[in-house]
């Protein structure tokens, strides 16, 4: 075991001497000299030292303490464990970080991610894009989590560390309801970041982000506070609940992390309101919520409930955008549709279940209130005629 970590694992056995008694006496003498017995306890290997990150040594300390029955709870055991294991010997026993400390422990778990898309235009053909954005290592087995629009149509998606290694990606699942995806990467050695409970946040409090602004800028970070909590956004037709920092982010900074003052993941970064006179008006989803998404994910590919109507629809809602698109009528298209849909590219919709559609807005609020297998019924004017069909409502993967 290195020294300073042995120093500090005595520290946190004196500490649990102080409070705990004998439980703590025995859990010190315990670590500080460990034995092979047969109590079923998880003594110190003194082959191999002890080395790990704070999750295993949160799971560590908890299981030894289960397993002797040592009646002791550390409060907040991830954060005081990963202050315990990644500060200088600094750290108080409340567990808050410097901003520097904050740095320096969460800067590894963030990662660039760059993308190249195939775009078609019919005026000049096929051509290729790029893009750029951040994202969060959530497991050492190398899932990162990043925003959906940051990956989304991308063929190739490219993960450099902070050490600047670059590993290719494999896309896992995405979810555009909530942007957030998780890709995949092979690589060693990798240090994830700690989730925090982002429902005990309070506004006010401080909020570290860390990401790659600009897309040339990895590794940037900057503070602020948490301005405001459970802000209801519309990003991209869909409504989000967001926190709101003051933290600065830029275009770049979509999929990095937005941490609290013990280190933890508290939220991941997806917008900045914009323009020339805005500043200090930043977003992220709350980790709580992340962390449900990406387990799903992981688990399956896809978020299970979310529905797919079958077709992709745009608003044609002004003479202009009409005029482009020799339209006559105002009012919700569908520009493509599944195969096995009773829509069809060119239909008009006017009413699901009875209701008038007046823009996607309204069919997204419309398809919350149902659940993947209803069956809706749909009017849309079709060739000049309002026609009947039925829809039924699918599982969307994506």
């Amino acid at each position: 075991m290195k020294k300073q970590s042995m120093a500090l694992l005595i520290a946190l056995t004196v500490m649990l001497s102080g409070v705990a008694g004998f439980g703590g006496t025995y859990l010190a003498n315990a670590l500080t000299y460990p034995t092979d017995n047969s109590t079923g306890a998880l003594p110190l290997n003194q082959g191999a030292g002890l080395d790990m990150d704070a999750d295993q040594f949160t799971a560590y300390l908890e299981a030894y303490l289960a397993d002797n029955n040592v009646l002791f709870a550390v409060p907040d055991t991830a954060a005081f464990s990963a202050t315990l294991l990644n500060s200088a010997g600094e750290n108080t026993t409340d567990g808050v970080m410097t901003i520097p400390e904050i740095a320096a422990l969460a800067s590894n778990s963030i990662v660039e991610i760059y993308t190249e898309t195939v775009v078609r235009s019919g005026r000049i053909g096929q051509f290729v894009t790029e893009g750029a954005g951040s994202g969060v290592i959530i497991t050492a087995s190398g899932y990162v989590v990043t925003n959906n629009h940051v990956i989304e149509g991308a063929r190739k998606i490219t993960v450099r560390l902070r050490n600047g290694l670059e590993y290719e990606a494999a896309l896992i699942g995405r979810d555009s309801k909530t942007d957030l995806a998780v890709v995949k990467i092979n690589a060693p050695g990798l240090q994830p970041a700690v989730y925090g409970d982002s429902d005990k946040l309070a506004v006010g409090e401080l909020a570290v982000a860390i990401g790659n602004p600009l897309g040339t800028l990895g590794g940037t970070v900057s503070e602020g506070i948490i301005s405001a909590l459970g802000r209801n956004i519309d990003i991209d037709g869909h409504a989000m609940n967001l926190m709101q920092t003051t933290a600065a982010v830029n275009p770049g900074n979509s999929g990095g992390g937005l941490f609290n003052c013990y280190g933890q993941l508290v939220g991941v970064v997806n917008a900045k309101s914009s323009g020339s006179d805005i500043e200090g008006i930043g977003f992220a989803i709350p980790a709580n919520m992340v962390k449900t998404i990406v387990d799903a994910l992981i688990q399956y590919g896809y978020v299970p409930g979310r529905i797919d109507f079958g077709a992709n629809l745009v608003d044609i809602l002004d003479t202009r955008t009409a005029m482009l698109n020799r339209i006559q009528t105002l009012g919700v298209y569908v520009i493509q549709a599944d195969a096995d849909s009773n829509l069809k590219a060119g239909d008009r919709i006017i009413s699901i279940g009875g209701k008038d559609i007046l823009n996607t807005a309204d069919v997204k609020s419309l398809l919350e209130t149902h659940k993947v297998g209803d069956v809706l019924s749909v009017i849309v004017s079709r060739g000049g005629q309002n026609t009947a069909v039925e829809i039924k409502l699918k599982q969307a993967t994506s």
